[in-house]
């Protein structure tokens, strides 16, 4: 059965749990620059097709963190509003050193 969460603060930490192993952690942290530096070539392009490849480069990342190395399904399979919030919540708390790569 599918664990329900009241908030997002309830589910960040079972978010993190399912991040423990440190290469799911980093794909996912290069997987984020990834879509900020394809945004910015959007943006800079005017072209929104690198939109898509930058949703392919996040969730491409982290799939692989998943399947690879973590060995589990992600979260955005069945909580995908707050694994998409997760994602950044998680990218903000490495780079201030609150999750370790």
């Amino acid at each position: 059965m599918s664990a329900r969460f009241a908030s997002f603060r309830e589910f960040y930490p079972f978010y993190l749990g399912e991040h423990a192993n440190v290469v799911c952690r980093r794909l996912h942290f290069v997987g984020s620059c990834g879509v900020l530096a394809l945004l910015g070539v959007a943006i800079a392009t005017g072209n929104a097709w690198w939109l898509l490849a930058a949703l392919g480069c996040g969730y491409g990342f982290a799939w692989v963190g998943h399947f690879f190395f973590e060995h589990n399904r992600p979260a955005t399979f069945k909580h995908p509003i707050y694994s998409f919030v997760g994602d950044w919540v998680m990218f903000v708390d490495v780079l201030r050193g609150r999750v370790k790569l």
